[in-house]
C-alpha cells in the first residue's frame, strides 16, 4: 500500500504519522495540468484519489532511475473508467472552473457557492449537489452527490439529462484533450477590457476557436468560426508585445500570448484556419508542435 504521512513534531519515536493508507491493488497514475501547481500527478485508489506536487530535482531523479514512472503518467485522466462510488474520485481544483460543471450557472461569493460531489469530484453548486448516496470506497457511507451521480448509483434515469448539447455546451476537457492546440490568452473584444481566457481549436473543428472561463468549464463562453477573418500579428502596444488581431468586416477580436513562442504557435494554426486548410495541413502542424521539447510546450495541451 501507499502511505500518506504527515510530519510529526515530537522530540522523540518517529518523526511521520499516517494520514491515509491507499492500497496498491487497482492503483492508477494518471499526469495533470494545472497552471497555478506545476509538476502535479494524481494517484488514483479504490480508498482515495490523491494530487501530489513532486520538486523539479525528484522529477528529474525518477525519469534517470525509472522508465516506468514516466509510461505510467503518461496515461491521460480521461481514459481511466469511471467507477462512481467503488474508486475515490480527483477533485476537480476551484480555480479551474469559473461556473457550475452541471448546470453551469457562473459561481459568485453569496448565492452560487462551490462544492464538490464525493462520487465524481466534479465542482457544482449547492442546488446541483443537494442529493447524497452511499459510496462503497467510504464505507458505504452517505455522502453529499451531485445530480447525474445520484441518478447512475441508484439506477434511475432523468428524461432532462438526455437534451442535446448545443454548440456553446461542449466541455473545455472534451475538446482540449483532442484539440490542434489549446493554452490561456487574454482577449479583448472592441472596447471591453482585457480578460483571461482558455481558448481551443479541436481537431474535429480546426476553422473553429472556442473560449472559457477556465480548463474545466462545461460551456464555453464565446466561439469565433475562424473562416474569412484577416490576422494582423502587430502588437497593439510596448505594454502587450505579444498581441495579434482577428478582423472580419466590423467584428474585431484581440489576443495577446505570455510570450512570443506561443503567440507563433497560435498564428501557424490560425493562417490555416482562416483559409479552411484543416485535414492533413493541420495534422502535420499538430506533429511539429509534438516533436517540439517538452520545456517548449508548457503552454499547450
Amino acid at each position: 500500500m501507499l502511505l500518506y504521512c504527515v510530519p510529526k513534531f515530537s522530540l522523540v519515536g518517529s518523526k511521520f504519522s499516517v494520514r491515509t493508507r491507499v492500497g496498491i491493488d487497482g492503483m492508477k497514475i494518471i499526469e495533470t495540468h494545472n497552471e497555478e501547481y506545476p509538476h502535479t500527478f494524481q494517484v488514483s485508489g479504490k480508498e482515495r484519489t490523491l494530487e501530489l506536487q513532486a520538486l523539479q530535482n525528484t522529477i528529474e531523479a525518477f525519469q534517470q532511475r525509472n522508465e516506468t514512472f514516466r509510461n505510467a503518467i503518461a496515461k491521460e485522466y480521461e481514459d481511466m473508467p469511471i467507477e462512481l462510488g467503488k474508486r475515490a474520485p480527483r477533485w476537480i481544483r476551484d480555480n479551474e472552473v469559473t461556473m457550475c460543471m452541471k448546470c453551469k450557472e457562473p459561481f459568485n461569493a453569496l448565492t452560487r457557492r462551490r462544492h464538490h460531489c464525493r462520487a465524481c469530484g466534479h465542482v457544482v453548486c449547492w442546488k446541483c449537489s443537494d442529493y447524497k448516496a452511499h459510496l462503497e470506497y467510504d464505507g458505504n457511507k452517505l455522502n453529499k452527490v451531485c445530480k447525474d451521480c445520484y441518478h447512475v448509483i441508484i439506477g434511475c434515469t432523468d428524461s432532462e439529462e438526455k437534451k442535446k448539447k448545443g454548440i456553446l455546451e461542449i466541455e473545455s476537457a472534451e475538446v482540449s484533450g483532442n484539440s490542434v492546440i489549446c493554452s490561456f490568452l487574454q482577449y479583448m473584444e472592441k472596447s471591453k477590457p482585457w480578460q483571461k481566457a482558455w481558448c481551443v481549436i479541436p481537431k474535429q473543428e480546426a476553422v473553429v476557436l472556442y473560449m472559457y472561463g477556465a480548463p474545466q468549464d462545461v460551456k464555453a463562453l464565446a466561439t469565433i468560426p475562424l473562416l474569412g477573418y484577416t490576422v494582423d500579428d502587430t502588437p497593439r502596444s510596448a505594454d502587450l508585445p505579444h498581441s495579434f488581431k482577428l478582423t472580419q468586416s466590423k467584428s474585431v477580436h484581440s489576443f495577446a500570448a505570455d510570450s512570443e513562442e506561443l503567440k507563433q504557435k497560435w498564428l501557424k494554426v490560425i493562417h490555416l484556419a482562416v483559409k479552411g486548410e484543416t485535414s492533413e495541413c493541420q495534422n502535420e502542424l499538430q506533429v511539429s508542435l509534438e516533436e517540439q521539447p517538452e520545456s517548449s510546450r508548457t503552454s499547450e495541451c
